[in-house]
C-alpha cells in the first residue's frame, strides 16, 4: 500500500452512510431508480474488469455494497475530485437527489424485511410454515479521538444511517483498533466476513474508518429436495466435464430466452428478491454473454414471465480472496480521489483540507461470501476504503441443466437492484 507522510483516514464500507453539508429539509423526495441505475452500471463495469484481471476463475462482488460506499465518499468530495467521481460512478448532477435515492433504496429493502416478517406471523397463526428473510446493513464510524472531523458530516451519518462514532486510538494502537473493527464486521455478517482489514493495513496515521456490513439470507420459494441431489457433470471453465453435487426440482421460475443465453429467475419465498441465472447456450460462450450484459438486461430480469421447468443446478459456495479495486476505479476516471496527481484530492467536506493534512483514497478493498444449496442462499459483503491524508404450465415441461459456467445475481424484483453479482466457472 502506498505510504505518505500525511495523516491517514481508513474508511470501511459495505453499504455506508452518506453525507451532505446541506439542510435535510432542502432535500426533495426521490425514488430509488437513480441509485439502482448507478449501482448496476458500476457493478457491471467492475465485474467486467475483474473478469479480465482474474481469467476464468469464479467471481463474486456486491454492487450495492461498493456503490453505496462510494456514494458516501462522494458526499465528502469537492472540486475536481467530486467531478471525477460523479462521472466515473454514473451519478446525476443533482447531488441531493442522488443521496435521497440511496436512502430510499435501503428504505425499500427495510420495508421488504418488515413485510416478510408480517407475512410470517400471519402464516404461522394459520399453521403454515414460512422462512423469514434476513437482510442487514449495519453502519459504524471508528474515529481517531480528538481529530477535527466536520460536525455536519458526523451528524448526517448518525441521523440518516444510524452510524454513531466510536472513538479509538489509531495513533497508538492501530492493530488493536483494526481487530475491533474486524470483530464487529464478523459479528454483523454472522461470521461470514472475517479479517476484512488485513494486518498492518491501519497505521498510526489512520484517522477514520467508516464501517458497513451487508448480510443476506433467504429460502427458496420452492426448496430443492435433498434426496434428489446427486453428482452430475459440469463443464469446468467451459472445458472438461467433472461430477459436482447438483440439485434438481420441478419448479416455476421467471424465464426468458435471449440472444445466446437464457435468463432464469428463482424466487425466494416470502420476499421480493430472486436469484437470477444467466446461462450461455454453449459451454464456452460465457465471455460472449458477459460482453452483452447491460443495466437494461438486468432490469428486464426483474419481472420475467413464469414458466414451469425441470431445473438442475449445482450447489456452490464462494468465498473469494479480497478484491483490491483501487486501480480499477482509477482506470474508470477516479484519479484525484486517489491523489493522482499528488495534492489533487479534495475531501474537504469530511475534514478541513490543509496543505499538509488532507484526505485521499489509498485503495478500495472488497470481500464477499455466498452459499447456494437446497434450502436457499446466504451471502455477505464488506468493503474497505482506506483514505490517507496528502400463467399455467406449458404443454411440454422444459428442462434446463445448469451444467456449464454461468452468471448469477441476487436481485430485488421491485427495483431491479443487484445486491450481489458473480459467475460460477467451477462449483467444486
Amino acid at each position: 500500500m502506498k505510504r505518505r507522510r500525511f495523516q491517514t483516514v481508513a474508511v470501511l464500507f459495505g453499504n455506508a452512510a452518506m453525507f451532505l453539508a446541506l439542510s435535510i429539509a432542502e432535500a426533495s423526495a426521490s425514488d430509488s431508480s437513480i441509485a439502482v441505475r448507478a449501482t448496476n452500471q458500476l457493478g457491471l463495469e467492475l465485474y467486467g474488469m475483474c473478469c479480465r484481471a482474474n481469467g476464468d476463475s469464479n467471481l463474486l462482488l456486491s454492487p450495492c455494497s461498493i456503490q453505496t460506499a462510494l456514494a458516501m465518499c462522494y458526499a465528502g468530495a469537492d472540486g475536481d475530485t467530486r467531478a471525477e467521481m460523479q462521472r466515473a460512478l454514473h451519478y446525476p448532477q443533482d447531488e441531493i437527489l442522488l443521496h435521497k435515492s440511496f436512502q430510499t433504496l435501503w428504505s425499500v429493502f427495510n420495508r421488504a424485511v418488515s413485510e416478510s416478517r408480517a407475512r410470517l406471523v400471519q402464516a404461522r397463526a394459520h399453521g403454515a410454515r414460512l422462512e423469514p428473510i434476513e437482510i442487514s446493513f449495519a453502519n459504524r464510524l471508528f474515529g481517531q479521538q480528538g481529530y477535527g472531523f466536520q460536525e455536519a458530516f458526523l451528524n448526517f451519518v448518525k441521523e440518516f444511517y444510524a452510524a454513531p462514532m466510536m472513538a479509538v486510538d489509531f495513533a497508538r494502537k492501530p492493530e488493536q483498533s483494526g481487530g475491533a473493527i474486524n470483530s464487529w464486521v464478523a459479528r454483523e455478517t454472522h461470521q461470514k466476513i472475517r479479517n476484512v482489514i488485513p494486518k498492518n493495513m491501519l497505521t498510526p496515521s489512520t484517522r477514520l474508518v467508516l464501517v458497513n456490513a451487508l448480510y443476506f439470507k433467504a429460502a427458496w420459494e420452492e426448496p430443492f429436495e435433498t434426496g434428489l441431489t446427486k453428482n452430475r457433470t459440469f463443464r469446468i471453465r467451459g472445458a472438461g466435464a467433472k461430477p459436482v453435487p447438483t440439485m434438481t426440482a420441478l419448479t416455476s421460475v421467471g424465464y426468458a430466452k435471449l440472444n445466446g443465453f437464457s435468463a432464469i429467475a428463482l424466487p425466494y419465498g416470502n420476499c421480493d428478491f430472486q436469484f437470477v441465472i444467466l446461462l450461455p447456450d454453449e459451454a464456452r460462450e460465457l465471455a460472449a454473454v458477459e460482453a452483452k450484459m447491460t443495466p437494461e438486461i438486468l432490469d428486464a430480469c426483474k419481472q420475467m414471465p413464469y414458466q414451469l421447468i425441470t431445473l438442475q443446478m449445482p450447489k456452490f459456495k464462494l468465498q473469494p480472496d479480497t478484491m483490491w479495486l483501487g486501480k480499477t476505479l482509477q482506470s474508470l476516471g477516479m484519479k484525484s480521489a486517489f491523489d493522482l496527481p499528488p495534492k489533487s484530492a479534495n475531501f474537504g467536506r469530511i475534514a478541513p483540507r490543509k496543505p499538509d493534512d488532507y484526505l485521499f483514497l489509498s485503495d478500495v478493498l472488497h470481500k464477499t461470501f455466498i452459499s447456494v444449496d437446497e434450502k436457499g442462499t446466504e451471502a455477505a459483503a464488506a468493503t474497505v476504503m482506506p483514505m490517507e491524508t496528502g400463467g399455467g404450465p406449458p404443454e411440454k415441461i422444459m428442462e434446463i441443466h445448469v451444467d456449464r459456467p454461468f452468471l448469477f445475481a441476487i436481485q430485488h424484483r421491485e427495483t431491479g437492484a443487484c445486491l450481489f453479482l458473480g459467475r460460477v466457472t467451477d462449483p467444486r
